[in-house]
């Protein structure tokens, strides 16, 4: 694969990316402002022994898109927690963003830092990045509304406020100086500057500002600066973390033609920590609530059911499937679809993550046309199945299959092969007896054969599948191969071969599968050798 090419078709918005070795696995994560800048910025020549080592393990590159580079930064937080990926350094213990805390069910109450929101009747403002934002904030409380943020008792034994007081940052309710009518007076609006709900105080702090610049008061200006700067960052409240510690699932779906895609955001206490995508074919014409309706029937067949499902449409029988899906988890779930605030903006990412899973799959459909075309295939090779032969002088010989699905490799479909039946350096051998294994095991078990068997080599290796096949019974199999440096087509209808332009998408496909093929079986060659030597 490519991996250049593919991370210069990703988009330039916020988002977070992930860098994915040859099993799938997660190796790294990371955030940016535009995923197609920062994640291009990796295949430029660089000296950083960090970059090299992630690309070295690197086979596949995906992102999800965010609404800001802030919320990347709280959804990359979390992916990290939650994969562990091998080359995050920071991110990877449960130390997550900060809050800010106001504990309303005391007679006084006190605001404070925290690491985690708990269920304690307090209220919980943030999470704030970077962390210093959020000691900025308790500063500003206490600043401006003089809420305290100690520990002391109220009230307390102390004889004479602390300097706390003297600096004019809290009221000294410890030694009552302050009412408790007065004291709540102020954590009410302390409240209301932590959650940002006053457009009024927002416009009038701006014009007090403008007014200390001009008469050249600016340490009160910049006072002014700081309240109305923390008060415009509070009213921007990331959505993919919440304070409520909700369990709930956000579902998007998109639709191009009969193609229709799902992206599914799993909130669970309060962080999307996973998502799931899911790619399939319908009837254009089918209404988006019943393709929800049997959506949802089939997700959580076997899957943990939320106290809260979010999507776009209502699904046919809404109440219905509420009420099954409650008696099967044993708990009351509601289905909603949500028209305003935060969960109308979670249903929306879900949505734009499910539209750019539509266009990775177009993007996969023009090559495969152009293959259709070019060899004389009846219908676009959907599954294409490409083999390789790996050896050492005819030692430790190994074979691979790779499978590519619409386009994109299929990893839970590849297959390894250790040669049995051919001694020495005999590749067409060799891939005789790979692909007689492969085939003859899928008609045992009857199942779906692939849309194109794809061989790297040229003349022989295409004549030796092309018996294979024959003797198999499957003749009438598409079947295709690619010969290195010249990288001309040839298929058993054109053994003339057929040239394609280097910047082709038919052939560049083509040469993916050939070299993840080559790829995949070098690797596993590797291993056995190592294995061998070690012995």
């Amino acid at each position: 694969m490519d991996l250049r090419k593919k991370a210069a078709g990703f988009p330039k918005k916020a988002g977070i990316y992930f860098f994915k070795s040859a099993d799938g696995g997660v190796v790294y994560i990371g955030k940016a402002r535009s995923l197609r800048d920062r994640v291009g910025s990796y295949f430029q020549p660089s000296d950083d022994p960090k970059v090299r080592n992630i690309l070295a393990e690197t086979a596949d590159i995906d992102y999800i898109l965010t609404e800001s580079e802030r919320e990347a930064a709280f959804l990359e937080n979390n992916f990290v927690q939650q994969y562990q990926p091998k080359f995050n350094l920071r991110l990877k213990d449960d130390k997550s963003f900060p809050y800010v805390k106001l504990t309303v069910k005391e007679p006084f109450p006190r605001v404070g830092f925290s690491r985690k929101v708990e269920s304690d009747g307090a209220k919980y403002y943030g999470p704030f990045s970077p962390a210093r934002e959020a000691r900025r904030t308790i500063g500003l409380v206490g600043k401006y509304f003089q809420v305290r943020n100690c520990d002391e008792a109220v009230p307390g034994k102390r004889k004479r406020p602390c300097l706390e007081y003297d600096l004019k940052q809290c009221s000294a309710p410890c030694v009552g100086f302050v009412s408790e009518e007065d004291y709540r007076r102020s954590v009410d609006e302390a409240r209301l500057f932590l959650e940002g709900k006053s457009e009024r105080l927002l416009k009038a702090l701006k014009e007090r500002m403008d007014k200390a610049a001009e008469r050249e008061d600016f340490e009160e200006a910049a006072r002014l600066r700081d309240i109305a700067r923390t008060l415009e960052t509070l009213q921007v409240k990331p959505a993919l973390i919440s304070v409520r510690l909700e369990n709930q699932d956000i579902i998007g779906l998109a639709q191009s033609g009969r193609a229709r895609a799902v992206y599914v955001f799993l909130m669970r206490k309060g962080k999307v920590r996973e998502s799931r995508e899911f790619e399939f074919e319908d009837d254009p014409a089918r209404a988006d609530g019943d393709v929800l309706a049997d959506f949802l029937a089939a997700f959580y067949r076997d899957r943990e059911i939320p106290p809260k499902i979010l999507l776009p449409a209502a699904p046919a029988g809404a109440k219905e499937i509420a009420r099954e899906l409650a008696e099967k988890a044993g708990k009351k779930v509601e289905i909603l679809v949500p028209a305003r605030g935060k969960s109308r903006d979670l249903v929306r990412l879900a949505v734009k993550n499910a539209e750019i899973l539509l266009r990775k799959k177009n993007e996969g459909a023009a090559p495969l046309e152009e293959i259709r075309k070019e060899l004389g295939l009846a219908k676009p090779p959907d599954r294409i199945e490409g083999f390789d032969i790996s050896n050492t002088g005819g030692t430790e010989s190994v074979a691979s299959m790779v499978s590519f699905l619409g386009g994109h490799p299929d990893k839970s479909e590849y297959r390894k092969f250790k040669i049995k039946t051919v001694a020495g350096p005999n590749d067409v051998a060799s891939l005789e007896e790979v692909l007689r294994r492969r085939y003859t095991r899928l008609l045992a078990e009857k199942r779906p054969l692939p849309d194109l068997v794809f061989v790297d080599g040229g003349l022989p290796q295409l004549g030796t599948a092309e018996r294979t096949l024959e003797e198999l019974g499957l003749e009438r199999l598409p079947l295709a191969s690619l010969a290195k440096q010249e990288e001309i087509i040839y298929t058993p209808a054109r053994r003339d071969g057929i040239r394609l332009e280097r910047t082709s998408p038919g052939l560049m496909l083509l040469q993916h599968v050939r070299d993840e093929a080559h790829r995949f079986a070098i690797a596993f060659h590797r291993k056995r050798r190592a294995k061998r030597a070690f012995a």
